[in-house]
């Protein structure tokens, strides 16, 4: 009888750990499935198993392809299994392509003249995950916001970060999930940003990477009305639930999709960008409603010099601006009160409200 051994921490046991099982199992007639304690994943990980140990080993031992489990207890980091396979002597050792404790496993199958076998990477028969990436998806939210951003925009970019300089934003209700999205797409408020979150990942990290800037996953996990700083990652400034607001917002749909990466490139005043951003800032702390205004008619002069057509008038309005980068999606405008704000959506059919969304 040919026995193979396999360890790992299995902490949350999904498919891959099942291809990789039965791949181990062809090697032989018998497989013995090792995974790391609870004391053993606290001394090296710094982490809580997200099982019970004993209900970690039955539904190992449920498994039709593993004829047996053991608890490696040992203190000695990669080798956790290490008095488990001297008792059992197995004849295989398999391990993946990125096992981190190569030489040291090799080391320990020359004790027992057992064969150390790296089996190659094949195409997995599911979307590779990992127990990270599970545990984010089970934390994840089941609604998130969206954004408006009143002023600073492209500020959030790490290279065209300005000390100094300030980004004002604001989430927003209706909610949207994985379910139900009550708006465009690429509509300028942050979808990609939501969707990430929705999906339990940060988001942060994937924009930049598109050659755009930080503020929407960052105000779509803080939520409020915050200003941030300038600068290569997200630094809060400041927030506000912006309660002020309340009644006051309404977002115009342009009638053609917004595209951010597409215009990153283009020539524009970022001096008049960071005022914008400095005015704005001053109107949020103060709950100022016509320096809020002030703030987007500031940005909003930098977009109609950029070369992007003028938004149309609408009574009773305050400020107006395209948001994100502009050039199509939505447009957010400012009323002075609820009872404005009302009277123009009777007017206009493309124009809906929203509200500052604070958790």
């Amino acid at each position: 009888m040919t026995k193979v051994f396999v360890s790992g921490c299995y902490d949350i046991v999904h498919g891959g750990h099942l291809q990789f099982f039965e791949e181990a199992r062809a090697l032989g007639d018998h497989l013995t499935v090792s995974f790391a304690s609870e004391e053993v994943l606290w001394i090296h990980k710094r982490r809580k198993p997200s099982i019970p140990d004993e209900h970690k080993k039955a539904l190992l031992e449920g498994m039709r392809v593993v004829d047996a489990v053991v608890i490696g207890d040992s203190h000695e980091e990669g080798l956790d299994f290490k008095d488990h396979f001297l008792r059992i002597q197995p004849d295989i050792l398999a391990v993946t392509e990125d096992d981190q404790y190569g030489q040291l496993k090799r080391d320990l199958c020359d004790q027992v003249g057992a064969r150390y076998v790296v089996l190659p990477k094949t195409p997995p028969r599911f979307a590779p995950v990992s127990t990270s990436s599970i545990v984010r998806w089970v934390q994840a939210p089941t609604e998130a916001p969206l954004r408006v951003d009143f002023a600073g925009g492209w500020l959030d970019v790490p290279r065209f970060a300005r000390d100094g300089a300030f980004v004002v934003n604001c989430a927003i209700s209706p909610l949207v999930s994985l379910r139900e999205w009550p708006y465009e797409r690429q509509a300028g408020l942050g979808g990609s940003g939501a969707w990430a979150l929705l999906n339990g990942r940060c988001g942060i990290e994937s924009e930049i990477e598109l050659g755009v800037g930080w503020q929407d996953p960052a105000v779509i996990r803080e939520t409020g009305l915050c200003v941030w700083r300038s600068g290569q990652t997200p630094v809060l400034d400041f927030k506000q639930s912006g309660d002020f607001l309340k009644g006051r917002l309404a977002i115009l749909w342009t009638g053609k999709m917004h595209d951010t990466p597409g215009v990153v490139d283009l020539p524009r005043d970022y001096d008049g960008i960071a005022r914008s951003g400095a005015i704005a800032r001053e109107a949020a702390l103060a709950s100022d409603l016509s320096g809020l205004a002030e703030g987007i008619s500031t940005y909003h002069q930098t977009q109609l010099d950029e070369g992007m057509d003028p938004l149309p008038e609408i009574t009773g309005a305050l400020a107006r601006k395209y948001c994100g980068g502009g050039y199509g999606g939505y447009a957010l405008y400012l009323f002075p009160d609820e009872a404005s704000r009302t009277r123009a959506l009777a007017e206009h059919d493309a124009l809906r409200s929203v509200e500052p969304f604070c958790r």
